[in-house]
């Protein structure tokens, strides 16, 4: 399965310019609230009309604003899920799975007991879904699409309105659901750990743009940006000043960093993971940082340090999170005295 996708539609508040072609069978699109992850979703299927550009599925046009095609969303085989599952509320479990079938009566119900079977629904057919769990619900939503078989499965942002235990539940049973789907499913969301552990392929996209695309892991390695380091789940930047090809100053930070590969040129910042850094007791070794406290916080699974940077002249504070298992080497030794920066972590980013 192939989705290239190239549309650019004009908003009051920002353009949406998405760019991008994929064979993967799990897309994640990853950004902050109102960037136009969702209206990706909704050009994709129809919904939305982009101004201009190209949606191809399968080698089958979807959208061509040079041509004049535009698919009405009911004809694009293509499966929504939407945050709330959009389920008939006076409708059954079974009617709800049978809403989208266009085929002969005998051959429908057929169709919706292997549906019923495939996602564990036996015994609930007759049920309405204000009678099922948030689980069940999902289940029932997802088996009404996978009914019809669709090319594409675009997920809204499933599990945003849920609490903690129970999205990551439903997560893995998603996943385990979608796991035998032959065709592509894109999962929008602006949970970073929700979209490392769904996709193969991730974008990133930042006021309408998508500014990164790639391998999810390489991506989450080395994001190249700062706004994808960020939504990544970076905490510290600084900007830099190069001072030859491996060395910089991290104007924020107050401090040099020497480096054994080469800095690229195009490095307008440097950042760095709050669990990579190396604690460093005694005598200050290459690519440190003094541990001047600026506040703690004490969490379940995790203490965060804030660092004060060496100059002042920092905007933030440095943050440097230990794992629960790391907690007693600080009971043994105190606090470190100074922070170091492992080369292989550091991000340059533009």
């Amino acid at each position: 399965m192939t989705l290239s996708v190239n549309i650019r539609k004009s908003f009051p508040s920002f353009r949406l310019d998405v760019r991008f072609e994929s064979s993967a069978s799990r897309v994640g699109i990853l950004g902050a609230s109102g960037c136009g992850k969702s209206m990706t979703l909704k050009s994709i299927a129809g919904i939305e009309t982009p101004d201009e550009g190209k949606i191809v599925i399968q080698g089958n046009v979807m959208y061509d604003s040079e041509k004049k095609i535009h698919v009405k969303p009911q004809k694009r085989n293509i499966g929504y899920l939407f945050q709330n599952y959009a389920l008939f509320p006076t409708m059954t479990v079974a009617k709800n799975i049978e809403a989208g079938l266009r085929g002969p009566r005998q051959e429908n119900r057929e169709r919706v007991q292997e549906m019923i079977r495939a996602f564990r629904l036996e015994g609930m057919e007759e049920r309405l879904p204000g009678e099922l769990s948030g689980g069940q619900q999902q289940r029932v939503a997802l088996a009404r699409i996978m009914a019809y078989e669709p090319d594409v499965i675009l997920l809204d942002e499933p599990f945003s309105a849920l609490d903690e235990f129970l999205k990551d539940r439903l997560q893995q049973e998603l996943y385990d659901m979608l796991k035998d789907y032959q065709g592509t499913a894109i999962l929008v969301s602006h949970d970073r750990d929700e979209i490392y552990r769904f996709s193969e392929e991730l974008l990133i996209m930042h006021q309408g743009q998508v500014i990164t695309s790639g391998e999810t892991k390489k991506i989450f390695a080395d994001p190249g940006y700062k706004e994808a380091a960020r939504l990544t789940g970076c905490k510290n930047f600084s900007r830099i000043q190069r001072k030859g090809g491996h060395k910089l100053a991290a104007i924020d930070w107050g401090i040099e960093l020497q480096c054994a590969r080469e800095i690229p040129e195009e490095t307008a910042y440097i950042g760095f993971r709050a669990h990579e850094f190396l604690p460093i007791w005694g005598e200050r070794k290459q690519n440190c940082i003094k541990v001047r406290l600026a506040g703690s916080a004490d969490l379940p699974f995790e203490k965060n340090f804030y660092i004060l940077s060496e100059n002042g002249k920092g905007q933030e504070n440095i943050c440097w999170f230990l794992q629960k298992e790391q907690w007693g080497m600080l009971r043994e030794k105190g606090l470190p005295d100074y922070l170091q920066f492992p080369e292989e972590h550091l991000l340059f980013l533009s």
